[in-house]
């Protein structure tokens, strides 16, 4: 697994299943399986923080199977960003999300 973002959220128990379920359907789509972790959330100035990581083996694929056509960005982790941002968003998630390394 590799760390990629951080997301945070005010409402942490509303999205935790928002973010679960959209990133298991994800998987679904690309055909791997446990290809994501979520990290232990931590509370900071009303905010609730957690890490999302992702393997290699999924990024892979969504950079190779032509999800992150019409995605912002110059570089590749920073479409893949916008990508997943999106993504969670079409499932309800308000998380807001933050790049936090890209190989």
């Amino acid at each position: 697994m590799m760390s990629l973002f951080q997301l945070s959220t005010r409402i942490y128990d509303s999205e935790i299943p928002l973010v679960r379920n959209a990133m298991a359907e994800l998987e679904v789509k690309c055909n791997i399986k446990d290809s994501y972790k979520i990290g232990a959330p931590f509370n900071r100035a009303g905010w609730t923080f957690f890490d999302l990581e992702i393997s290699m083996e999924l990024a892979h694929m969504i950079e190779t199977s032509g999800m992150l056509e019409g995605a912002l960005g110059f570089r590749i982790g920073e479409q893949l960003k916008n990508f997943i941002g999106h993504y969670l968003e079409s499932f309800g998630s308000q998380v807001r999300i933050k790049q936090i390394e890209y190989d």
